[in-house]
């Protein structure tokens, strides 16, 4: 590094505690001075520095005797600082004179041809150790800056950087420090070589690796970029593949990277030893059991006979030690002793487990919740404070919280309280998310019109946990008022409430379709009653009014409806209905997470009935969620729905209650609620009173996105159709599709995009291969 100045010397600092050393060795002599009392003190020599802040740090005052020992002591305090590279104290008539050279300030940090650094993050690097605005400048600290600057963009791939730093003085002892980068061009991998593997393909085990020689997605994921922490978790993978196979003695045994002289081309060498597989020959138990040997041994994966797995063994460890958990045991020690045969290539294990002191949970404490209140937390909570340390109740805590939707990640641990041997204190951290989504739009259509929409909903209002929703959507023939509230712990055992009051109009364009309004006012009210950690049971009542408006251009299906009220046989008019819909519901969830669950069921049914309305009805849904980890990174998630509704006595089932299918939750790749009978005339799609839907998917991380279970892409396929009252569901009529797609907790709310292929279509299908939705996921 250069520096221009011939103002500041660099080591003037360090020559200035020498001499100051070598004073305190020789006060005696040739530094003596005469013994005087302080009149009064004056400083010279300072420009920035405040008279007072020299004041603060110098040992002696006025009214002080000064001699030799106090002028070392005050010297070196001075020096000390780090604001000075010359001191010199003087008396002048009982003044003491304190004469210095100040050090240089930073006064601006600037950087030219930064390129793949954003600037306020290496202005903000170099100030954590001593290289920024307003600090004091120090050569030493300029170098290190350097280096630091250096070993950021060779951990970027990038070899060839040159820096040049400059140092400008100004006016007023101070400087400007400026860092010229040349990034020069990214070392790529060329090739990655892996030597002694003879049980596995090269291919094999490269796929294993998160570095490689660039592919479709190098750009974003950066996998052709060397990165030694990179290469670190590469050699545990193949470890980990090896002995998850039964190659228990396999070793790397080196690994070589070398760059070629232009610096652009990076060559990986790894050397392996693989050795035999292994099979298991026994298992064995020492230590304490509690008499529950029998159990302990149904939770070991491994099994006698079968190919050893480092997989298997570690799991295996963590159910035993997770299981003497919920007894309390905090600190159980479960560890597995190899005894290996290499002749018949066989390995017995033998489990020692130190179950330790049974413990207590002292605290539990909460962290990074700024918005949510600690007792929206805390009711979550199975585990309690003085009581004994369960596993499971605090795994049902972590779900539970995660399960509320307020937070991006939520993570529990479990030290050891300081001071004690048998108590654990649990803290756990929550991300939060925003909870609160506002959208508003407006388009222009030559069907609709201008449209406009806006709705509000916070799903943690306050951070109380309560739900808040206001919904207004109208265009010249589609108006919706809505407001709602959920209070999930309307009571402090936890039973819920929910209600709603709305207004919806709904007038199709006879551009597209016969003509009809529909008119609905009303409202309801449910309560939720918890049974159990993951069961809930929901009764309510809703009163609803239902006006619909026919003429010539209507649907049959609405002028039978109008027929059926009425009694008008051309089925013209205005017929209207009055309900009083009761429901029960139950749901079960034990996902793991609300908004990105990789294990656990969610299940919900709904029983709909009306006997008291003129046009009575019953409507039932009952709906599967099953998440199942394939690996630690790739989830398989199905879906079945079957949703049925029926008229009662001689009542037809209320057309305005029909379901629809067809779009993203339902069968994608088909236009949304397309699926199921059309009208003779328009060819729009009426609905039906029953519903068949089925969805698999298979979720893995998106290329480059590490741990963020927030940005995934999957594979899916879909099946479903919409059935009329009194219709048989023939499952030759289901509609199949598949295709890929993308899911993202965005800012503003989940979204999810898809491409589908329709395996089945029939004529006079709607299709809409590429569709996206905002809303909840999958």
């Amino acid at each position: 590094m250069k520096l221009y100045s011939d103002r500041i010397t660099s080591s003037s600092f360090r020559r200035s505690l020498i001499g100051a050393a070598v004073l305190a060795l020789c006060a005696g002599s040739a530094m003596a001075i005469e013994p005087f009392v302080i009149k009064d003190i004056r400083v010279e020599g300072i420009q920035r520095t405040e008279a007072g802040t020299v004041f603060s740090y110098l040992p002696v005052r006025v009214g002080e005797t000064f001699n030799d020992d106090k002028s070392i002591t005050a010297i070196k305090a001075l020096y000390a600082t780090g604001f000075f590279k010359d001191v010199k104290l003087e008396a002048d008539g009982g003044v003491l004179v304190v004469l210095v050279e100040e050090r240089p300030a930073i006064s601006k940090v600037e950087f030219t041809g930064t390129k793949e650094f954003e600037k306020d993050t290496l202005v903000k690097a170099l100030k954590d150790i001593g290289v920024g605005e307003t600090k004091i400048f120090d050569k030493a600290s300029v170098d290190r800056a350097e280096q630091e600057l250096k070993r950021q963009y060779l951990s970027h791939g990038l070899y060839g950087v040159k820096i040049v730093t400059t140092v400008t003085p100004i006016e007023r002892n101070r400087v400007n420090i400026t860092f010229a980068v040349d990034e020069g061009d990214i070392a790529k991998i060329k090739q990655i070589n892996i030597v002694g593997n003879k049980v596995f393909s090269d291919k094999e085990l490269k796929d294993q690796l998160a570095l490689n020689t660039g592919g479709w997605f190098s750009w974003y994921t950066k996998a052709d970029q060397y990165s030694k922490t990179k290469l670190t978790g590469d050699i545990e993978s193949l470890k980990s593949y090896y002995l998850n196979r039964g190659y228990i003695e396999m070793q790397i045994d080196s690994t070589q990277v070398s760059i070629t002289p232009d610096k652009k081309d990076i060559y990986i060498t790894i050397n392996i030893t693989e050795g035999e597989k292994y099979k298991v020959s026994g298992i064995k138990f020492e230590g304490e059991t509690f008499g529950r040997e029998e159990e302990l041994r149904s939770l070991v994966l491994l099994r006698q006979g079968e190919t050893y797995s480092g997989e298997r063994l570690t799991a295996t460890n963590k159910l035993i030690s997770d299981r003497l958990g919920t007894f309390g045991y905090a600190f159980a020690n479960v560890n597995a002793s190899p005894e290996i045969d290499q002749k018949k290539r066989e390995v017995a294990f033998t489990f020692f487990i130190d179950p330790g002191k049974r413990a207590y949970v002292r605290h539990m404490n909460i962290a990074g919740n700024t918005t949510t209140r600690d007792e929206v937390i805390r009711r979550e909570f199975r585990q309690f404070e003085s009581s004994w340390y369960d596993a499971n109740k605090i795994k049902y805590s972590r779900d539970r919280v995660d399960r509320l939707g307020y937070f991006k990640d939520v993570t529990i641990d479990t030290p050891e309280a300081q001071g004690t041997s048998d108590q654990v204190d649990v803290n756990l951290t929550v991300v939060e998310r925003p909870t609160g989504n506002f959208q508003i739009g407006g388009a222009f259509s030559q069907s609709e019109k201008f449209t406009f929409q806006a709705a509000i909903q916070q799903a943690n209002f306050a951070g109380s946990g309560t739900t808040v929703g206001i919904e207004l959507n109208t265009s010249k023939y589609s108006r919706t008022i809505s407001f709602s509230q959920t209070d999930p712990y309307y009571t402090d055992d936890g039973i819920s409430r929910s209600y709603e009051v709305y207004l919806r109009t709904q007038q199709p364009p006879a551009l597209n379709i016969g003509s009809y309004t529909i008119r609905q006012q009303g409202g309801r009210i449910s309560y939720g009653v918890p049974f159990s950690e993951v069961d809930t049971v929901f009764f309510g009542i809703g009163l609803e009014r239902s006006k619909i408006t026919t003429d010539a251009t209507s649907p049959v299906r609405f002028k039978d409806y109008v027929t059926s009220i009425t009694g008008n046989k051309d089925g013209i008019g205005t017929a209207s209905t009055n309900a009083v819909p009761l429901t029960a519901a139950w749901a079960r969830d034990s996902r793991d997470s609300a908004l990105t669950p990789t294990v656990g069921r969610y299940q919900r049914f709904n029983f709909e009935l009306d006997v008291v309305g003129r046009q009575k009805y019953y409507r039932a849904v009952y709906e599967h969620n099953w998440f199942k980890p394939l690996t630690p990174k790739i989830t398989l998630a199905l879906k079945g729905e079957i949703d049925y509704g029926h008229g009662l006595g001689n009542s037809s089932y209320p057309v305005f209650k029909n379901f629809y299918g067809g779009g993203i939750g339902s069968v994608r790749g088909y236009l949304s609620s397309s699926l199921g009978a059309v009208d003779n005339v328009y060819g729009d799609a009426l609905g039906g009173a029953s519903r068949v839907i089925g969805n698999a998917e298979l979720q893995l991380p998106f290329p480059g996105s590490g741990q963020d279970r927030s940005l995934r892409w999957f594979g899916f396929l879909d099946t479903g159709q919409v059935y009329q009252e009194g219709q048989k569901m023939r499952y030759s009529e289901l509609r199949y599709s598949s295709g890929l797609g993308i899911s993202w907790i965005s800012p503003v709310g989940p979204l999810k995009l898809s491409y589908a292929k329709p395996l089945n279509a029939k004529p006079g299908d709607r299709l809409e291969r590429f569709q996206f939705q905002m809303g909840t996921g999958f």
